[in-house]
């Protein structure tokens, strides 16, 4: 009786004995470095010394001292509330599309979601440079035209804009995910609003975008969250710079100017802890207004 006892509870520890790697790699690559950038925050640490306590100092420095911070809040931002919607917009748009029966769908979805897996890579961002340069194919076929532009990358007012468009151009991702949704939609309430003489516009008013509203959603969020950590393409665009003049000195670069260009690893600790703040706070927004304007078929 002692011995089946003895066997039972060895068992109970078997599951955990095979989760001891997962947890193991949490612990030592996920929770400790993330408490000790939140120790390192309230620091100052430059790799060299120890780190010396100063308390609140470096969230003072951000948001009352240091204007090029509140630039590359105001760049981020721009970024985030302007692609994003754009990108959505056209994923939205293809898939409804690729929807319609066209043949060869399979190549078409895996064509699309290539920018999706490339867009974000440094052969890419130097491709963007050259093609929006003072010398590039966008300004060689607007010549055609009789427009006349400079460098979109080194001109101030439309640095940014290269940069979102690069955003939008990898719309791969969000389009699957509606194309499948779109693909859950039963055909009897089109066929039914047609009945009742709902044309193709009303139906996607009142049948299609509510349905994917939980999509919607999602890609919001999710793209939302991606965009807020951008940095390749403006590291890449800019030469690390952030420029011209700041224009697209996004949130991750300047961050990480502080940490690794200054070594300012406390101050930059303390902005990666800001931003974390400021996607939980979207990301929360995001999730209680769905109550008002997500639809569930049930």
């Amino acid at each position: 009786m002692q011995t089946s006892l003895v066997r039972k509870k060895g068992h109970i520890f078997i599951p955990y004995l095979f989760l001891a790697p997962w947890m193991i790699g949490v612990l030592v690559f996920s929770a400790i470095p993330i408490f000790s950038s939140l120790y390192l925050s309230f620091t100052n640490y430059n790799f060299v010394s120890s780190p010396n306590w100063v308390g609140l100092q470096n969230y003072m420095t951000m948001f009352f001292k240091d204007p090029h911070y509140i630039q590359s809040l105001k760049v981020t931002f721009m970024y985030v509330f302007v692609a994003v919607p754009l990108e959505l917009a056209f994923a939205l748009g293809l898939a409804l599309l690729l929807n319609r029966g066209l043949k060869g769908l399979g190549l078409y979805r895996a064509l699309y979601y290539i920018p999706s897996l490339i867009g974000g890579s440094v052969a890419i961002s130097i491709l963007w440079q050259q093609v929006f340069g003072g010398k590039g194919i966008v300004n060689q076929m607007l010549a055609l035209f009789g427009i006349h532009m400079q460098s979109w990358v080194g001109t101030p007012s439309q640095a940014i804009w290269a940069l979102i468009l690069l955003k939008v151009w990898q719309f791969g991702s969000p389009m699957i995910i509606f194309l499948a949704g779109l693909k859950q939609i039963p055909a009897d309430f089109y066929e039914a609003s047609s009945l009742d003489g709902a044309g193709k516009w009303k139906q996607f008013l009142y049948i299609t975008l509510p349905l994917l509203t939980p999509i919607v959603l999602f890609n919001t969020i999710m793209q939302m969250i991606t965009s807020f950590q951008a940095f390749t393409p403006a590291y890449i665009i800019s030469n690390g710079t952030g420029g011209p003049i700041n224009s697209t000195l996004f949130y991750t670069l300047y961050l990480y100017q502080n940490g690794f260009g200054n070594f300012q690893m406390g101050y930059a600790s303390a902005m990666a802890w800001v931003l974390f703040i400021i996607i939980a706070i979207f990301t929360a927004l995001a999730f209680l207004s769905s109550n008002k304007w997500v639809h569930y078929e049930n």
